[in-house]
């Protein structure tokens, strides 16, 4: 159910996915990644100290509010009016989408605080929890990248109407919207 709960990581994705799926894939990388070091974190129970330490969740929190603030602002003010294309849509905005992906999960102290809480219920008894925990990590990158392909498999075929100037500054500023509205969120959240 986490993986299909709406949030910042499939606005992302689905925005990504109207430039076509190579952005969007690199994007969900970038997702998928930032789950792997915070699930690599909390098992070597660096996310305990986050859990622990009010000031450390605070300062990860406030990085994490201000960038989806960044991004939303930015694409409220200067929505695109054409998709890329060409070398532009291959070459930089597939970076920039894996690292919009990668940053945005890694200044989201929640995920970690998720890991730290909820997978301990799912970690049998004798066995390492710290490679246990980062296998169940592994679990749920694997669903997420699942939901992302399908996610943009089903978005895909809608690239050419995604595409209109009359639909992409709306989506886009709707798009940045969603980033304020979970980065005003996260600024206002507690560590548990």
């Amino acid at each position: 159910m986490l993986t299909l709960t709406p949030g910042v990581d499939n606005a992302m994705v689905l925005r990504r996915a109207a430039s076509g799926p190579r952005s969007a894939t690199f994007a969900a990388i970038g997702i998928g990644l930032g789950c792997l070091i915070w699930g690599g974190a909390v098992s070597l129970g660096l996310g305990a100290l986050l859990a622990a330490s009010e000031m450390a969740f605070t300062i990860v929190k406030w990085a994490g509010a201000a960038y989806l603030l960044y991004l939303g602002v930015g694409l409220i003010l200067k929505p695109r009016s054409a998709l890329a294309v060409g070398a532009a849509a291959t070459g930089g905005s597939a970076r920039e989408a894996f690292t919009q992906g990668l940053v945005t999960n890694l200044l989201n102290p929640k995920i970690g605080v998720f890991y730290i809480t909820f997978l301990p219920q799912f970690i049998p008894t004798g066995v390492d929890p710290a490679g246990f925990s980062f296998i169940l990590t592994g679990v749920h990158v694997l669903l997420g990248s699942v939901w992302f392909a399908l996610l943009i498999a089903a978005t895909v075929p809608l690239g050419r109407f995604l595409a209109r100037p009359l639909v992409l500054k709306p989506m886009d500023r709707l798009t940045g919207g969603v980033f304020i509205a979970f980065g005003l969120k996260l600024a206002f959240s507690r560590s548990s």
